[in-house]
């Protein structure tokens, strides 16, 4: 008899130990859910932050009527990634839906750019507002392969913007370049403007 007392009192505080476990992995869950909310919660107040500061941006340019009926120079199925002041591939524009990566379809015509995105704002880009195209690697925080990105500057007000596409087949950015070169009478750049090596999207 003396020797089953200290199995029964070993079996009990094995048991009170695996309760005692299970208290403490959902402390941990629960935690990293509250965790999880206050970054998103963060990300989102961020958001609007810079939406606010970007407010006196003016709206984007409706695609003119009897656009569809122009002949297109270029077309292209690919993803919207973002758009930034020119030159500073972090600084992100999120005002009017601007900073929402979508899938989109381009198309290039003797008036402009068309820029569809399902699922987001589109808009149009005059052919006298477009300033150059070029290859490039990196926008708004995202890094891809060398002339991984298509970026399209444009004037918006008073403001230049980058705007960042990929194509589903990479081989077709040169002939955007080339194409958006003849349209601007921009000599056509294909060279990296930017080799971030390090940074995160805002």
């Amino acid at each position: 008899m003396t020797t089953l007392i200290p199995l029964y009192h070993l079996a009990a505080e094995q048991k009170s130990a695996e309760v005692t476990d299970w208290a403490a992995r959902i402390a941990w869950v629960v935690g990293l859910f509250v965790f999880i909310a206050l970054v998103y919660w963060l990300m989102r107040q961020g958001w609007k932050w810079r939406a606010s500061l970007q407010s006196g941006l003016p709206a984007l340019p409706a695609t003119p009527e009897g656009f569809a009926g122009d002949e297109a120079l270029l077309t292209l199925q690919g993803r919207y990634h973002a758009s930034t002041t020119a030159g500073q591939w972090l600084d992100r524009i999120v005002a009017h839906g601007l900073g929402t990566r979508s899938r989109t379809e381009l198309t290039l015509t003797a008036r402009g750019l068309h820029v569809e995105r399902p699922g987001a704002t589109d808009f149009f880009i005059p052919a006298d507002a477009l300033r150059e195209a070029r290859l490039d690697k990196a926008l708004a925080g995202k890094v891809l392969p060398e002339g991984g990105l298509l970026i399209i500057t444009w004037a918006h007000g008073e403001t230049l913007i980058d705007s960042g596409f990929r194509s589903d087949h990479a081989a077709e950015h040169q002939a955007w370049v080339d194409a958006v070169s003849r349209l601007t009478g921009a000599p056509a750049a294909t060279q990296l403007t930017s080799t971030p090596t390090e940074g995160t999207a805002r």
